[in-house]
C-alpha cells in the first residue's frame, strides 16, 4: 500500500503497488467509518490480498475485500523507519504509470521493506540499494565507471577521490570537472561500493558494510541524484531528512 488519501466524510482512495498490474488506486467505500470489513487493515506499507469491483463509468474500483498478509508493524512504529519507508513508496507511487507492470521493481520494493521490518541492514545502506537499483529501472543509471566527458575509467583516474556532475550524470575527471557546476564529491571506496551494491544480489547486499563516511556519501549523492534526474524532489524526501537530523 503506497498512499492513502481522504475523499469525502467517510471514504478513502487508496494507492496500491500490485505485482501482476502495476500501481492501481481505488476507492474504500466508508472505511473510516466501517468496525468491520477494514478495521486495522488498510495501513501505509501493508502487504494485502484485496478483491475489487469495476467502478461505474471512468470511476475508480472499488475495494470490495481486503485480506492482509504483512503488516509491517515494526516499520510505523519507528518514526525513522517510517521516513525511509515513506520516501521509497513515494518514489515509486511518482514514477510508476498506472496499470504498468513492474515486476522487478515490485521486488525491490518488497525487500527493503521487509528488511527494514526486521532491522538487520542498517537504514541508510537499505536505502542506498533501493535507490540506486530503483534508478537503474528507471532507466537512470549513474555512470561511475568512467569519465562522463574523456572516457577516462575510473581505475585510471589519479586521485582517491572524483567529482560526480548531477547534469551529465557521470563521474568527471580532474582534466574534465573545472566546468561542472552541480558537483557531488565521491571517494573511489564509496564509488565501488556503490557498484557492487546495483548490481549484487539483493539476498547478499544486505551483508555490506559501508564505513560512516560511505554511507552518508552514498546517501548526500543518491539523495541529490534521484530528485535531479526524476525532475520533483519528493515531499517526504524533506521529512526524512529532518528525522534523521
Amino acid at each position: 500500500m503506497l498512499r492513502r488519501i481522504d475523499f469525502g466524510d467517510y471514504d478513502l482512495i487508496i494507492t496500491f503497488f500490485s505485482l501482476n498490474r502495476g500501481k492501481v488506486s481505488v476507492i474504500a467505500k466508508s472505511a473510516k467509518k466501517s468496525t468491520k470489513r477494514f478495521s486495522g487493515i488498510l495501513e501505509l506499507f501493508s502487504v494485502l490480498n484485496i478483491v475489487c469491483s469495476s467502478g461505474r463509468g471512468k470511476g475508480l474500483p472499488v475495494l470490495q475485500e481486503a485480506a492482509l498478509k504483512h503488516p509491517f508493524f515494526r516499520i510505523r512504529a519507528d518514526i525513522k523507519k517510517t521516513a525511509y519507508a515513506s520516501y521509497w513508496t513515494e518514489l515509486v507511487k511518482e514514477w510508476m504509470e498506472e496499470g504498468k507492470k513492474q515486476v522487478q521493481l515490485y521486488h525491490l520494493l518488497q525487500h527493503v521493506l521487509d528488511e527494514l521490518d526486521l532491522g538487520h541492514t542498517p537504514e541508510a545502506v537499505l536505502s542506498i540499494l533501493f535507490q540506486i537499483r530503483f534508478m537503474a529501472i528507471a532507466g537512470y543509471n549513474p555512470n561511475l565507471r568512467q569519465c562522463s566527458i574523456c572516457r577516462t575509467q575510473l581505475e585510471e583516474i589519479e586521485k582517491s577521490s572524483v567529482v560526480f556532475d548531477l547534469s551529465r550524470g557521470g563521474l568527471v575527471c580532474e582534466r574534465c570537472s573545472p566546468g561542472s557546476l552541480q558537483r557531488i564529491i565521491l571517494s573511489k571506496g564509496t564509488i565501488k561500493q556503490l557498484l557492487w551494491i546495483e548490481k549484487g544480489d539483493l539476498a547478499k547486499a544486505r551483508r555490506i558494510r559501508f564505513t560512516p563516511k560511505a554511507s552518508n556519501e552514498g546517501l548526500e549523492f543518491l539523495e541529490a541524484f534521484v530528485p535531479y534526474h526524476l525532475g520533483k524532489e519528493p515531499k517526504s524526501l524533506k521529512f526524512l531528512r529532518q528525522i534523521r537530523g
